[in-house]
């Protein structure tokens, strides 16, 4: 057995830092994995996913050559150079008879898999391609457009040093997104002067250790937090002189805050007013309150108003900008962005972060409309199994004239493409997560490999250099110049010569992935070459933010030698490292409004708010008389890159949760089989009587549903596919999330 290498886990956003022993007949066996005690955020903790990784690494799945479909549908393996050679052309033919915006590039990112997306931009520039889209999309853009309309930038909750911490639809305790997630809710419920609130249909986890837990009836979240922001304007709780001197525009939105009826909004929550009104003064009345929303709102109805709600509330308790609060972070690379001038094509649908809402994309393919979406490229995603409605979204890449999809196995979305290019996994080439949302530290983590891959895949970094060598648009001329400048100058020279390209030639921002991949990358140590990538962030770190390295002990004289010096310390820290550290003020001068105050209008949520007072609630037909949530965090769900069923330690085929009074009702059996019903589709599936959930509330793990080969080759499905059942035109009207948290549904005997 090897030793201890330090690595991360991949199975969620936190990537927390980890030891692995190589084992097996072959030493290619994740044998033993332990926390990383040397890693500056996880610090040693790791949560039960992180010991299942080699399940990633190591399945049956895994593919090992380029896949092309033959006329009858089948596949048939290729060589490389004939692979290359045909999606280059392929690709090229869709843009030169119908423009580079009729391709779609779908992913550029999955968990822990975001060096690809970089390099993606070469190939997407080389095709015209101006319309991107992953799972952010279906969860975050809500959230993004919200912040950025009131904040400028992208703000998250200090966990570590708060007195009260809210979280909204988020269960900490499965879903973690908060370093150390079990061990600071552990120390939260555990110190007397802090305390826990948890809004949630559901008695999760988190919930069982909170102070107040608000079981709010499914979908119903807007009218709970416009009740509390009403409760701390009508008890005059709220920080008067904090409003006034940080925000702009409140009192415009103070009056439909006022109109609200507390006893009308709570009986439609289903609560208790005492109960509300007391999570009110405890949220008013801490000196430090974080909060974190997460998909339990972000995929439910209203999503987008319960967004900008809840920053109100951060408003009116003053939580901004301090320790405790929420605080804007730095980052190597940022992830969020405001909403873009363009449209999509066809629906005219707003496009944030860059990102096409998933839920359109269906309806921009399966149409006659000039511009449609023609082709796609799909990296390191699924969304034949990810995205709402399934069989929509297998409908729609079928009517493509031409896909490829770039992974690791024959996920549902390569089984509908015309080619499938094979990668190496997250654990046989450099790859880095720019999930870094900490402060006052906030670390980053260049993972080394641990492996090296088999000769018969290759890197994403690689695919798309020789995609862009196969369109013929490297300029093997400065390629020449820019090895040699770093062969007699180092880089220095290189810097000079890259910067000279720059200016000489429009093509360089897109073609510059491929560039340093082919020049910078090779003089890395061994296995680095694909965090070339990484060269000009940390020179775009360095100048934004050079007070802040500095205070994390990075030193430089000047732009480029602090830039130089942030970049040797990705590549030389395999546990990671501290690249800044800030004062929690820092977030004000991070502000990206005009004026550096917060602006609490968005007129079209505005609108809504005041919409929202005579709001009938959302019909429930009595064929469907359930409300399924479809995609709940458990013990053993994660994304679906562990596709052996084997990873998980307990429920392994995802039981449907109902309340026993309704299995009851219903005359089924607590871990019997059952029909699930909704407009969309029908699985069939195991049920688990829980107490946890709410009378008429369903719930279906996330995670589940994909396909597996036996040892006898033949291939089983473990557990239901939730978007089998999820229709992709139940989405918010603002960004097109969608609503997995509020499916109309049915249960029914299966005889």
């Amino acid at each position: 057995m090897s030793d201890w290498k330090p690595t991360a886990c991949i199975l969620c956003e936190c990537n927390c830092g980890v030891e692995v022993q190589l084992g097996g007949d072959d030493g290619r066996v994740l044998e033993r994995i332990r926390g990383d005690r040397a890693h500056p955020s996880s610090r040693g903790y790791l949560c039960q996913k992180a010991g299942t990784l080699d399940h990633y690494q190591n399945h049956r799945d895994r593919l090992l050559s380029p896949m092309r479909r033959r006329p009858d549908g089948s596949f048939e393996p290729v060589d490389w150079d004939t692979a290359i050679r045909d999606v280059a052309a392929r690709l090229q033919a869709v843009r030169d008879t119908h423009g580079g915006t009729t391709i779609l590039y779908y992913g550029g990112g999955g968990q822990g898999n975001h060096l690809p997306g970089g390099y993606a931009t070469t190939t997407r520039g080389a095709l015209g391609i101006r319309f991107r889209s992953n799972a952010l999309a279906q969860e975050k853009t809500g959230e993004f457009w919200v912040s950025h309309e009131m904040f400028g930038a992208h703000a998250r909750g200090d966990f570590e040093h708060c007195d009260v911490a809210v979280f909204l639809g988020k269960n900490p305790w499965q879903s973690h997104s908060i370093p150390r997630a079990r061990a600071v809710l552990k120390e939260i419920a555990r110190d007397p002067d802090r305390q826990m609130i948890v809004i949630d249909p559901v008695r999760t986890e988190t919930a069982e250790l909170a102070d107040i837990h608000l079981a709010v009836r499914p979908g119903t979240d807007a009218w709970l937090l416009a009740a509390l922001l009403g409760v701390i304007l009508e008890e005059r709780l709220a920080d008067e002189t904090w409003l006034s001197e940080h925000t702009v525009g409140f009192d415009a939105v103070r009056p439909a805050l006022e109109r609200v009826s507390v006893a009308d909004a709570r009986a439609r929550c289903g609560l208790d007013e005492t109960l509300v009104r007391q999570a009110a003064r405890v949220m008013a009345g801490a000196d430090r309150l974080a909060l974190f929303e997460d998909l339990g709102v972000q995929m439910n109805r209203h999503s987008t108003l319960v967004s900008y709600l809840h920053r109100l509330l951060w408003l009116v308790t003053g939580s901004f900008g301090k320790q405790g609060s929420q605080v804007v972070p730095t980052h190597i690379r940022a992830l969020a962005r405001g909403r873009s001038a363009r449209t999509t094509p066809v629906l005219g649908a707003p496009i944030i972060s860059g990102l096409v809402p998933c839920n359109v994309i269906p309806e921009e393919i399966l149409t006659d409309h000039p511009d449609r979406y023609r082709a796609m490229i799909v990296e390191s995603a699924n969304p034949a199994h990810s995205l709402a409605d399934s069989q929509k979204m297998r409908e729609a890449l079928q009517a493509l004239e031409f896909s490829v999809v770039i992974d690791v196995a024959m996920t549902e979305t390569a089984r509908e493409a015309d080619y499938v290019l094979p990668t190496a996994t997250q654990y046989e080439k450099a790859e880095a997560t720019f999930f870094t949302f900490e402060v006052p530290d906030n670390t980053f983590h260049l993972r080394h490999p641990l492996l090296s891959a088999p000769a018969t895949v290759l890197p994403e970094a690689e695919i798309h250099a020789r995609l862009a060598e196969a369109m013929e648009v490297m300029p093997t001329e400065l390629v020449d110049e820019l090895r040699e400048a770093l062969r007699t100058g180092g880089r220095p020279a290189f810097a000079h010569r890259f910067q000279q390209a720059a200016t000489e030639r429009s093509d360089t921002r897109w073609l510059a992935p491929a560039l340093l991949y082919r020049t910078l990358g090779e003089t890395l140590p061994e296995g680095l070459d694909s965090a070339a990538l990484l060269w000009p962030l940390a020179h775009q770190c360095a100048r934004e933010y050079p007070d802040s390295i500095r205070r994390a002990g990075i030193e430089g004289d000047n732009a480029f030698a602090l830039g130089e010096a942030l970049f040797e310390a990705i590549l030389t820290s395999p546990s990671g490292f501290v690249f800044t550290r800030d004062d929690h003020a820092a977030s004000w001068d991070r502000l990206g409004t005009p004026d550096g105050k917060i602006h609490a209008v968005i007129p079209e949520l505005l609108v809504e708010l005041n919409r929202l007072h005579s709001e009938a609630p959302a019909p429930q037909a009595d064929a469907f008389p359930f409300v399924l949530a479809a995609g709940e965090r458990r013990a053993f769900t994660a994304n679906t890159i562990n596709r052996n069923p084997a990873w998980r330690g307990r429920d392994a085929e995802g039981a449907l949760r109902v309340h026993p009074d309704d299995l009851t009702r219903l005359g089924l059996d607590d871990g019997g089989m059952a029909r699930l019903v909704t407009r969309r589709g029908a699985v069939e599936v195991r049920l688990e009587g829980s107490d946890r959930m709410q009378v008429g509330q369903l719930a279906l793990p996330n995670g589940l549903g994909v396909d597996y080969p036996q040892s006898d080759g033949t291939r089983r499905q473990a557990g239901a596919s939730p978007n089998e059942l999820t229709a992709a035109e139940d989405r918010d009207p603002f960004v097109g999330t969608p609503w997995h948290k509020s499916v109309p549904a049915r249960l029914e005997a299966i005889e």
